[in-house]
């Protein structure tokens, strides 16, 4: 049995998240900003306006597994782009979740929740229009996701100043 807390050497077999990492550079529209320990992009399935996750630089499934320095920062820079979401979207709410039961590989959704929103009482996961029977991509005009990219951007920017 492979041990799976640390997959950054077990390169036979990536997670779908180790895939995309080295795509995610100013040519690709969802890419946002590096940070120190992870990735900004917008989510590809933008029903959810505003949807963004952080993905960690490390492949390991659990935050525990994370050296406490590490940890530390991470968690830093999860809060930052957290309220960078909050800010640039301006949603009633916003859900954080850190799950990776499907692909074990640390990294954030970041829904902005609005009163519009197509299930606003109920977690995202239970629409199947974003997630269950979805092809996981909604068409977005490239203006409306560069603005959205831009505002994202500045406000991160803005929070990181220091």
């Amino acid at each position: 049995m492979t041990d799976r807390t640390d997959r950054s050497e077990d390169l036979s077999s990536p997670c779908e998240i180790c895939s995309v990492i080295p795509r995610l550079n100013e040519a690709n529209p969802y890419f946002v900003r590096a940070l120190g320990t992870g990735y900004v992009v917008l989510g590809w399935n933008q029903l959810y306006r505003g949807y963004t996750l952080f993905l960690g630089k490390r492949c390991v499934p659990e935050l525990h597994l994370l050296t406490r320095d590490e940890r530390v920062v991470f968690l830093e820079e999860m809060a930052i782009v957290a309220e960078a979401v909050f800010c640039a979207f301006r949603p009633r709410k916003l859900n954080e979740e850190l799950l990776g039961n499907g692909t074990p590989h640390l990294h954030w959704h970041l829904f902005p929740r609005h009163a519009d929103d197509p299930n606003p009482g109920f977690p995202v996961w239970s629409n199947p229009d974003f997630y269950k029977e979805s092809n996981r991509r909604t068409k977005i005009d490239p203006a409306e996701l560069a603005s959205m990219r831009d505002r994202l951007r500045a406000e991160i920017d803005r929070l990181t100043a220091s």
